[in-house]
């Protein structure tokens, strides 16, 4: 350092005298600390000496500003280095006297567990005489320099820009410093060059030898972290998996000719995974798989003002609607609207929940085990003091987190989430089989009895095969505990799994990418994800082949069920919760119209096109079960000319806001259907028919048509 250098080119000292000597090493101290708070006066950057904002403004040249983490451990460095510096200035001119100066040449270890130096009775002395300069000095100063003196960096006392955490351990440094070139600066002698603040007899007697030790700390503290930012470089960030999304790959609905095959059947679906998918993904600014786009879940992530039913004992209501097609001129679209009967707050039923969650070391990342936590805990609060609730986690800590609790001790609750940490690989852990016997345990026969599973796609809960899992949620699912899976994370969602058990375990399957959509998901709509109404609901339409040639349902791919499937009240269907609304279109071409699909040379002829025009297009049947029956219940609605609007702008605004949510989805699976309708197409229909919005929902998807404009010509994402 530079006050090193000055004192090096002080007069020879007198000869040794007991007062003289005491006498010069106070008149040194003094003047070493007047220099340190010049310095100090002429420094804005913590009190640090020149020499190490020299270090410091090096350092940062030489690390991207993204490198926090070298800057980090130059710190300690500077810390521990200047720490012996100051130190060992402060017994110098006692050290360039005294016939114990070869033994400083050890190393600075050795030195500081001594008492040669420590203890010298000048020293000592010199430091009681000045006691009242050293105060004078700043506080981050004088705590290092005690720290250094006493022989070890404070614990307590350190300075500011260093207390963040403890210097690494020296080995670990001197290590590092071996795996490097030899210093830029020449070594004072072969064999016993200095440590850096343990001053030798060399130098204090040798000008040059002087200057240049005297810059090493600087040149060795540079070395060390050119050391750091090469090994951070060679380290790779850690990253989200992508591409490992696995997604169910059912073919995209074709026409089908209605003299054929008049009879469409299908269960009802209120997921909404895919959006949320979807979503995440054009956030990124990349097109969605297409095997992800799912349109009916596209279409049902909004609520729609359908006609609500009376009472619980008929919870749904059918509403139709016959509009043009604004996509394809001739053709026209069948819009069917279910909404189900929206249960009181006072007079749903109780909950008996258990939580079984994925605390796997994949779980780590913000996006996974940390929004799961602020998921539930948001959940908690929507339920009433006589819901319980019970955790089971598998992997990192695998077993019961929490027995079943009630809701009245939700401090206990929140408590028990809040301490969730992710760890550990994901196999071994009965988790899923532990969830059930707690659920079990608590069975309220008059209430809901749920499983709710939160994962990143894993799914490796302590059954691994696929089919057995299936087979056991399937029958766990007979005995009245219900299953339902929250997806998080992206690049390894299995959401193909996720569907397959939350259809067969009479649950939903959301996808959480966002705390909004958490919020979504689990509190405003709490009543519809937790409370069925309805169960087993399958929706059948007969077409009219007098009217309609040909018909093709959007979407509902993975959800399609055969004509005796319909009235087999063994074969499980989807589930309505309370309040939810369904929505499903079905693409249809009039008699007459522009035909997609030849008539067969020897199949039944059409009918004339001057025949007068019947009275319906369709007739459309929905059965569903109550959530404590094993019978079935019929609904008939027709659709005829009394439902339908001979424009598009006639047709009623939940309609066309469908419409434009159903083309986007058509879109991003490639448009085989859609032809020339674009994107601006579909901001315009859902522009004018975005209506009342409480949520933003539809303002959102406003923004997500433009996103997707802009990462169309982006590659996407394979599953």
């Amino acid at each position: 350092m530079s006050t090193d250098h000055n004192i090096m080119r002080l007069p020879d000292p007198p000869p040794p005298a007991p007062d003289a000597r005491a006498s010069a090493v106070q008149e040194a101290l003094l003047r070493f600390d007047q220099k340190s708070a010049e310095e100090k006066n002429a420094d804005d950057s913590q009190g640090m000496p020149t020499d190490v904002r020299l270090i410091e403004r090096t350092a940062a040249s030489l690390r991207p500003s993204r490198e926090r983490l070298v800057m980090k451990r130059t710190r300690y460095l500077l810390a521990a280095s200047l720490a012996c510096i100051v130190a060992g200035s402060g017994a110098y001119l006692h050290l360039i006297q005294s016939p114990q100066s070869q033994d400083v040449a050890a190393p600075v270890e050795q030195k500081m567990a001594s008492n040669d130096v420590a203890q010298a009775p000048s020293t000592v002395q010199a430091k009681k005489e000045s006691e009242s300069q050293k105060e004078s000095l700043p506080q981050p100063q004088t705590q290092i320099q005690t720290a250094a003196q006493a022989g070890k960096p404070s614990q307590e006392t350190a300075a500011p820009s260093v207390a963040a955490a403890p210097p690494p351990a020296k080995p670990r440094v001197e290590s590092l410093i071996a795996s490097r070139d030899a210093p830029k600066a020449p070594p004072a002698t072969a064999s016993r060059a200095p440590m850096p603040g343990a001053p030798s007899e060399k130098y204090a007697l040798r000008g040059r030898d002087d200057h240049m030790q005297s810059r090493a700390p600087s040149a060795l503290l540079l070395s060390q972290v050119e050391v750091f930012r090469d090994q951070r470089e060679r380290v790779p960030a850690a990253s989200e998996p992508v591409g490992r999304d696995k997604f169910a790959n059912a073919p995209e609905n074709a026409f089908k000719v209605a003299r054929d095959a008049p009879v469409s059947t299908f269960s009802i679906d209120v997921d909404t995974a895919s959006y949320a998918f979807v979503r995440a993904q054009l956030n990124r600014n990349v097109l969605p798989p297409a095997a992800s786009v799912r349109t009916e879940e596209l279409i049902n992530y909004f609520p729609y003002a359908y006609e609500a039913p009376a009472s619980a004992s008929e919870p749904f209501r059918a509403d139709v609607a016959v509009f043009p097609n604004p996509w394809a001129e001739g053709r026209k679209l069948i819009r069917i609207g279910v909404k189900g009967y929206a249960l009181q707050q006072t007079s749903r039923p109780r909950a008996n929940l258990v939580f079984l969650i994925d605390t796997s070391g994949s779980m780590a990342p913000q996006n996974r085990l940390p929004l799961v936590k602020q998921s539930l805990a948001m959940l908690v609060t929507q339920l009433k003091p006589e819901d319980r609730i019970a955790i089971v986690t598998y992997a990192g800590n695998a077993g019961t987190a929490l027995e079943p609790t009630s809701v009245s001790e939700k401090a206990k609750i929140l408590a028990t989430i809040d301490r969730l940490e992710a760890g550990g690989s994901t196999a071994g852990a009965e988790g899923i089989r532990q969830a059930y016997a707690l659920a079990e345990q608590n069975f309220d026969a008059s209430g809901v009895n749920r499983v709710i599973l939160a994962t990143d796609g894993d799914f490796n809960v302590g059954i691994t095969n696929k089919d057995e899992l299936k087979g056991f949620v399937e029958r766990q699912r007979e005995t009245g505990i219900f299953l339902s899976v929250l997806g998080v994370g992206a690049g390894n969602d299995n959401d193909a799994l996720a569907q397959t058990l939350a259809q067969n375990g009479n649950g939903v399957a959301a996808y959480i990418d966002t705390i909004n959509e958490a919020r979504k998901v689990l509190v405003e709509e709490a009543s519809s994800t937790l409370f069925p109404i309805g169960k087993d609901v399958k929706i059948q339409v007969e077409f009219n082949p007098a009217t309609v040639a040909e018909y093709r349902l959007i979407g509902y791919e993975t959800r399609l069920l055969n004509r005796d499937d319909f009235s087999n009240d063994k074969v499980d269907a989807g589930d309505v919760g309370s309040g939810q609304t369904v929505t499903a279109l079905y693409d249809i071409v009039p008699v007459g119209g522009p035909r997609v699909v030849d008539d067969l040379r020897y199949g039944a002829q059409a009918p004339a096109s001057d025949s007068p025009a019947p009275a319906e297009y369709a007739f459309v049947k929905i059965r569903y079960k109550l959530p404590r029956s094993d019978q079935s219940v019929l609904v008939r609605t027709p659709v005829d000319r009394a439902s339908e609007h001979g424009r598009f702008e006639d047709a009623p605004l939940d309609a066309r806001f469908a419409t434009s949510v159903a083309a986007f989805g058509e879109i991003l699976r490639g448009g085989k259907h859609t032809g020339r309708f674009g994107y601006d197409d579909v901001l315009r229909i859902a522009s004018a028919a975005r209506g009342d919005d409480p949520y933003g929902y539809r303002s959102e998807f406003l923004q997500l048509v433009r996103a997707a404009k802009t990462a169309s010509a982006m590659q996407p994402l394979r599953p």
